[in-house]
């Protein structure tokens, strides 16, 4: 499933356009969720580079918070078993025009099976000083918000 990488930045373009044509302007959440350990989650795509925190697209119809959840069972095997908490919102603008993310962390969860149909390449738990080489700027920046007291950065 790896070969999506390859056509990505080829696909990019056009799933954009049609994401702007069904939705206008767009709603991302993303998960930061920890273990007893203190490990953060990450996850990998078949479909682009790098580690990233687990999440995606607000379906219409749907709260962001429901969203959220959905992914992180989607794409990582976890249940949300507890309320979900805002940590931070950000424009995504100099990647994809009109795009909005927001992040929530998420403290009470338990596994379950995941649902994701070649869409995860890779899940893991890493440890804050110890996080796997290609973790994206976007997602370090995150970490250090909701982990580490950092001050938000409204962009992506």
């Amino acid at each position: 499933m790896l070969w999506r990488r390859r056509v990505e930045p080829f696909t990019r373009p056009l799933v954009y356009a049609w994401f702007r044509a069904k939705r206008g302007l767009t709603l991302g959440v993303r998960g930061v969720v920890t273990d007893r350990e203190g490990r953060v989650l990450l996850i990998e795509h078949t479909y682009v580079h790098g580690w990233h925190l687990p999440g995606g697209g607000v379906e219409r119809g749907e709260t962001a918070e429901t969203a959220v959840i959905r992914e992180l069972q989607e794409e990582a095997g976890i249940k949300v078993t507890g309320p979900v908490s805002l940590v931070s919102v950000h424009s995504n603008e100099p990647r994809h025009p009109g795009d909005h993310v927001l992040v929530y962390r998420i403290r009470a969860w338990e596994p379950c099976a995941s649902s994701a149909q070649g869409e995860i390449h890779r899940v893991g738990w890493f440890a804050l000083d110890a996080l796997p080489e290609g973790v994206t700027p976007g997602t370090r920046r995150r970490l250090a918000e909701a982990l580490g007291g950092v001050e938000c950065d409204p962009m992506w």
